[in-house]
């Protein structure tokens, strides 16, 4: 057996980190893959060729490097344990779509429907994750593609709404929705990353600095700072344009899905 490291640069959420599992799950010569997010870490334990785990991780276009090989690889962790703390990661984030796509309609917001798609986005990918347990390979590609498929058409909706509302007068959302809706999510995000952390390591820590780089973090973050650009100008402006870049976002992410399901 070989542990090979790997530099993620691109994977800054507790969802790219199970896209990164997904890709590397059809390498039959794969026995464990261990993931530090702090790092952007992938230790893989193999009996493959680098060259085959390298190509499949760039398939997800994240920045992957080959770093070095190492003998270090920690315990294996809980296989229950980790199913669990997806099952709570699907439910965060799945609960969360429907919370912001709700207050979302109700307020008028883009970015909030927009970051709803994206809770949405990631809940898909923790669910990919657990029904790829016991699943065959062909199958799991199948979900894959739906997925991904249907992510890129919402984002395509969304964007095509955005550009429906810059183009028409309409209300002001809300921007006082759209805050305490936006920081909800986002302590749901943190709660995520500290569940999935804690069946990695047995600590529920995570470095402040990672924290506050992570995407699914400046997606909540965008939001807001659109809520109180809202207020500010008396314009749904900051509100559309946070909602298209988060739609981007989106796309972004599903076309990942589809390679990996290819």
């Amino acid at each position: 057996m070989t542990v090979s490291r790997f530099h993620v640069a691109g994977m800054d959420c507790a969802a790219e980190e199970q896209l990164v599992r997904m890709a590397l799950s059809d390498i039959d010569q794969i026995d464990r893959i261990e993931v530090d997010l702090d790092q952007r870490d992938v230790l893989i334990d193999h009996t493959t060729d680098t060259a085959t785990i390298d190509t499949a991780l760039q398939t997800l276009n994240l920045g992957a490097e080959f770093v070095d090989d190492t003998s270090e690889i920690g315990p294996a962790p809980d296989t229950r344990r980790e199913r669990n703390a997806l099952i709570v990661a699907f439910v965060i984030n799945a609960g969360f779509f429907v919370g912001e796509l709700t207050v979302g309609l109700i307020s008028g917001s883009m970015g909030l429907i927009a970051d709803a798609l994206d809770m949405g986005a990631d809940a898909s990918v923790y669910a990919l994750s657990l029904a790829a347990v016991g699943t065959a390979a062909a199958r799991k590609k199948q979900l894959a593609r739906t997925s991904g498929y249907l992510q890129i058409g919402l984002a395509a909706l969304g964007l095509a709404e955005v550009l429906r509302r810059f183009f028409a007068d309409n209300e002001l959302p809300d921007p006082t929705s759209m805050i305490v809706m936006s920081v909800l999510a986002l302590a749901g995000n943190i709660i995520t990353l500290l569940v999935l952390q804690r069946v990695r390591s047995g600590e529920a820590h995570l470095q402040a600095s990672w924290i506050f780089t992570a995407n699914d973090i400046k997606v909540n973050g965008l939001v807001i700072a659109a809520a109180i650009g809202v207020a500010l100008t008396e314009s749904g402006i900051p509100d559309l344009i946070a909602g298209a870049v988060i739609f981007a976002v989106v796309a972004n992410g599903a076309r990942r899905i589809l390679k990996i399901s290819r």
